[in-house]
C-alpha cells in the first residue's frame, strides 16, 4: 500500500541515520517494547512433511506472516536441538494450497578455527513470537551471543537478522555458514516441482508448472529466493545446499556483527523483478524497515487493545495476529489485498468470501482502516456489471469466493453458484467511522446500491418485498439438489436444518419481466436475509446522507422502514416469542424447524419491536436455548436436530454470538449481554490462552471445532473483548 506522505518523509529521514553492519548497538529484536504481549500464540512447530495437513485438511503448526505475504514461519519447539539456528519453513501458498518448502530452510551455523559452535552450549534458548516478529536468543557460551530476528519487509519478502555479539574480553574470528534441504511432496507431479539453484547472493528454489485443481496449482513462474548482504557462495548438493560467507567476520569485545538476509516468494517474472529491487533496498538500509515494521506493529497493538481490559488485551493482541497473518496481498485474479479465511486450512488458505469480508474488515479497522478498505474493494472487483458477457442478468452481484485463479484459470475454487448475506454496507459504514473517509464512501455507494437492486430483481421470487437465499444460473446448479445447495451456501449456514431437504427444502425458478430465467430461490423466505437487507438499506441512507444525497437517503430510509415492518409482522412467531422463516407460498412461519439463532437477527439489525425483543431476550438466556456452557449454539439445544459437533446445526460461532450479544444491548439488556460476554470469553477452550482462534466452539464444553486461526472470529472477537 502506498505509504502517507509523512511516513515517506520519515523513512529517507531514517535512511539516512541507517548505519553500518559491524557495530555496538542494542541486540536485535529489542527495539520494540511489547513484552507483555509475547508468545500470545504458540507458534513452536517443525513439519514432518511437505504436505502441512492432518486428515481433515488442517495444519497444526501455527505460523506468522505480515504485509500480506504468501508465505510464513514458525519457531522450532524447545529442546529441538536439530532445528536451532533456523526459522520453521517457510509454509508457502501454491497459489490457492498450503505447503511446507522445508523443515527450516536457512539454519546458520557459526565457526571458530574450524570448530561448529553450539547453539545451546550456554544453555537453552529463548524462542518467542512478538508482535510482528519472530525471534531467538541463543547463548553460545564463552563470552558470544546469537539472537535471530524476523521481520517482512514488503509483500513478498520476510528480513531476517543473524546478529552476533561478543561479550567477552578477547577479539573473536567467526565463520558463517547456512543450509537447508527440500521437504518434497510424496506424490507426482507435485514431487517434481521444487527444485534448488544457487544464485550469485544465496540460493533459490524454481517451482515447475503443476495444474492439480484441488492440491497444487502453479505456473512455472514461481520463485523463493534467499538475498544475503554479505558476499557469500553456495553449493547445491541435490535436495541440500550450504551457502557460507566469503570471508570471517572480526569481533573486538563488545563489538556485534549483523547478517541480514531476505527470503521472497513471488509468483511471476514481473514479480520477481520488482522484489528484486526491493530486496535490495532492504538489505542496504535494514535498520529502516525494521523500524517502520516496529512503528506499524505498535500502531497495530494500540488500536486493538484501546478500551480493552487488561486482562483481555493479550487475547486482542492473538486476534490481531491472527487476522494479519491471514492478510495476503494482490495476486493472480485478486486484484486488492484481502484477508482470507485461515492459512491453517487447505480450503480456506488462498481465497476471499464476501461475507467473511464484511465481517473481517470492521475488525481490521480498528487497527488499520486502509487494509480494511482494500479487503472491502477486493470483493467488489468482482462484482457482475451489466456488460458481463456471462451472467448479465446477476450485474450488482457479489460471488460467494475468489481465490487466484479464476474459472478461465482453472480455479475450482472460484464460487459464482451463489452469493452471501449482505452485510456490505454496515462494514463500508463501520470502517468510514474508523477512516472519516468520504471519498471511500462515494466510491462505494454505487456498488451498494447495485448489489441491493440485485436481490430483489433476482431473489424476490413473489415480489413482496421479503427475499429469498438461492442460487445463479451456472452451469454448477445444474440440478435441484444443487441449486438448493447452492441456496444454502448463500445463507452462510450451509447445513443449518432450516435447508434441510427431508424437512421440506427446495427451490423455484425466478423470471425477468420478459421470462428470462435469471436464478433460483429457496420456497421460503429468511429471516436473517430480510433484516441484513433492512439494515443495509438503513445504512445506505447514512452513506447517502454523508456525501450530501439527501434524497436518495430519504428513499433508503422508507425502504427500511417497509422492510424492518413486514420482517416484524410477517417473520415474528408470538407463540413461541421467536423470529422464523416462512414458507414462500403459504406464508406460514416454519416454526417446526426448531429456533435457530438466524431469529435473533432482527435485535441486531434493530428490526423487532420492543416486546418482540423481550421474548427473544428470555430465549437467549434460557440454559435450555441459548444460554449453553458456552452461549449461543446456532440450534437452539431444545432442538431435535441440536448436534453441538455439527458445523451449522450446534457449534458456537463467533459472529452470531456478537449479532446476538449486540442485539441484546441494543435494546438495553447491557446486564445480559455482559455476563454472557463474560461466560463466552471464558468457557470457549484455550482463547484467554496460547491456543489458536478457532472457527467454531462446542456450545456443551467450550471444546474448539474446526479451523484454527479464523478470521472472523478473530474479528468480531476485537469489539467484544472492549464489552464490560
Amino acid at each position: 500500500m502506498t505509504r502517507p506522505r509523512t511516513a515517506r518523509t520519515a523513512l529517507l529521514a531514517a535512511l539516512l541515520l541507517a548505519g553500518s553492519a559491524t557495530l555496538a548497538a542494542p541486540p536485535a529484536g529489542a527495539t520494540t517494547p511489547a513484552h507483555d504481549y509475547a508468545d500470545v500464540l504458540d507458534l513452536h512447530g517443525t513439519p514432518a512433511a511437505a504436505l502441512p495437513g492432518d486428515a481433515d485438511d488442517v495444519n497444526r503448526v501455527n505460523v506468522f506472516a505480515d504485509r500480506g505475504a504468501w508465505h510464513a514461519y514458525a519457531l522450532p519447539e524447545a529442546g529441538d536441538r536439530a532445528a536451532y539456528g533456523g526459522f520453521s519453513g517457510p509454509l508457502y501458498i501454491a497459489q490457492e494450497y498450503p505447503w511446507w518448502l522445508s523443515k527450516s530452510f536457512s539454519r546458520i551455523r557459526l565457526t571458530e578455527g574450524g570448530r561448529t559452535l553450539d547453539l545451546a552450549a550456554g544453555g537453552a534458548p529463548r524462542l518467542t513470537s512478538h508482535p510482528g516478529r519472530l525471534v531467538q536468543s541463543y547463548d553460545l557460551g564463552r563470552g558470544l551471543r546469537l539472537t535471530l530476528t524476523l521481520r517482512f519487509a514488503t509483500d513478498r519478502s520476510a528480513l531476517v537478522r543473524a546478529e552476533v555479539r561478543n561479550t567477552g574480553t578477547g577479539r573473536r574470528t567467526l565463520g558463517a555458514d547456512w543450509t537447508g534441504s527440500l521437504l518434497r511432496p510424496a506424490e507426482a507431479p507435485m514431487r517434481d516441482a521444487p527444485q534448488l539453484r544457487a544464485t550469485a547472493s544465496g540460493v533459490g528454489v524454481a517451482f515447475a508448472k503443476v495444474r492439480e485443481t484441488w492440491d497444487y496449482l502453479t505456473d512455472g513462474t514461481e520463485r523463493f529466493e534467499v538475498t544475503h548482504k554479505d558476499p557469500v557462495r553456495t553449493t547445491v548438493d541435490g535436495d541440500s545446499y550450504r551457502t557460507e560467507t566469503t570471508a570471517p567476520v572480526s569481533l573486538a569485545p563488545g563489538a556485534a556483527h549483523r547478517f541480514d538476509w531476505t527470503e521472497s516468494y513471488t509468483f511471476t517474472e514481473a514479480e520477481r523483478a520488482r522484489e528484486a529491487r526491493r530486496t535490495r533496498a532492504v538489505l542496504a538500509h535494514p535498520h529502516t524497515y525494521v523500524s517502520a515494521a516496529d512503528a506499524r506493529w505498535r500502531g497495530y497493538v494500540a488500536g486493538v487493545t484501546r478500551g480493552v481490559p487488561a486482562d483481555r488485551r493479550r487475547t486482542a493482541v492473538k486476534s490481531l495476529e491472527t487476522l494479519v497473518t491471514n492478510w495476503r496481498s494482490a495476486a493472480g485474479q485478486l486484484k486488492h489485498d484481502g484477508i482470507t479465511p485461515s492459512i491453517s486450512y487447505k480450503w480456506f488458505t488462498g481465497g476471499l468470501w464476501s461475507w467473511d469480508t464484511w465481517k473481517q474488515a470492521v475488525g481490521t479497522a480498528r487497527f488499520d482502516a486502509r487494509l480494511a478498505q482494500t479487503q472491502i474493494r477486493s470483493m467488489f472487483d468482482r462484482q457482475i456489471t451489466a456488460d458481463s458477457t456471462t451472467r448479465p442478468q446477476d450485474a450488482g452481484m457479489i460471488p460467494d469466493a475468489l481465490f487466484y485463479n479464476d474459472p478461465e484459470r482453472g480455479g475450482g475454487n472460484w464460487n459464482e453458484r451463489n452469493s452471501k448475506p449482505p452485510l456490505a454496507s454496515w462494514s463500508v459504514w463501520e470502517v468510514y467511522r474508523k477512516s472519516g473517509d468520504r471519498a471511500f464512501l462515494r466510491e462505494l455507494y454505487p456498488k451498494l446500491a447495485a448489489y441491493q437492486g440485485w436481490w430483489y430483481r433476482n431473489r424476490d421470487h413473489d415480489r413482496d418485498g421479503l427475499a429469498e437465499y438461492g442460487a445463479t444460473v451456472d452451469p454448477a446448479n445444474d440440478s435441484a439438489e444443487q441449486r438448493r445447495l447452492a441456496a444454502a451456501w448463500e445463507s452462510g449456514m450451509d447445513n443449518a436444518p432450516r435447508f434441510d431437504a427431508d424437512l421440506g427444502t427446495s427451490v423455484v425458478a425466478n423470471h425477468a419481466p420478459d421470462g428470462a430465467l435469471v436464478g433460483y430461490s429457496l420456497n421460503q423466505e429468511s429471516v436473517d436475509l430480510n433484516a441484513y437487507l433492512a439494515q443495509d438499506q438503513g445504512y445506505l441512507a447514512r452513506i447517502a446522507e454523508a456525501i450530501g444525497k439527501h434524497a436518495d437517503a430519504a428513499r433508503w430510509q422508507r425502504k427500511a422502514d417497509a422492510t424492518h415492518a413486514a420482517v416484524r409482522a410477517k417473520m415474528y412467531d408470538p407463540r413461541d416469542g421467536w423470529f422464523h422463516d416462512v414458507d414462500l407460498t403459504t406464508g406460514a412461519r416454519l416454526t417446526a424447524r426448531g429456533r435457530g439463532i438466524e431469529g435473533a437477527v432482527p435485535l441486531w439489525t434493530g428490526t423487532a419491536s420492543r416486546e418482540q425483543a423481550r421474548a427473544v431476550r428470555a430465549e437467549l438466556t434460557d440454559p435450555a436455548e441459548f444460554a449453553t456452557p458456552m452461549p449461543f449454539p446456532t440450534v437452539a439445544a431444545s432442538s431435535p436436530y441440536f448436534a453441538p459437533t455439527r458445523y451449522w446445526r450446534g457449534p458456537v460461532w463467533l459472529d452470531q454470538a456478537y449479532f446476538a450479544l449486540e442485539g441484546l444491548r441494543r435494546y438495553g439488556y447491557g446486564q445480559d449481554a455482559d455476563a454472557l460476554t463474560d461466560r463466552l470469553l471464558a468457557k470457549a477452550s484455550g482463547l484467554t490462552g496460547k491456543a489458536p482462534v478457532m472457527e467454531n466452539y462446542n456450545p456443551l464444553t467450550g471444546a474448539p471445532l474446526n479451523s484454527p486461526n479464523f478470521s472472523w472470529s478473530a474479528a468480531l472477537l476485537l469489539p467484544l473483548l472492549g464489552r464490560r
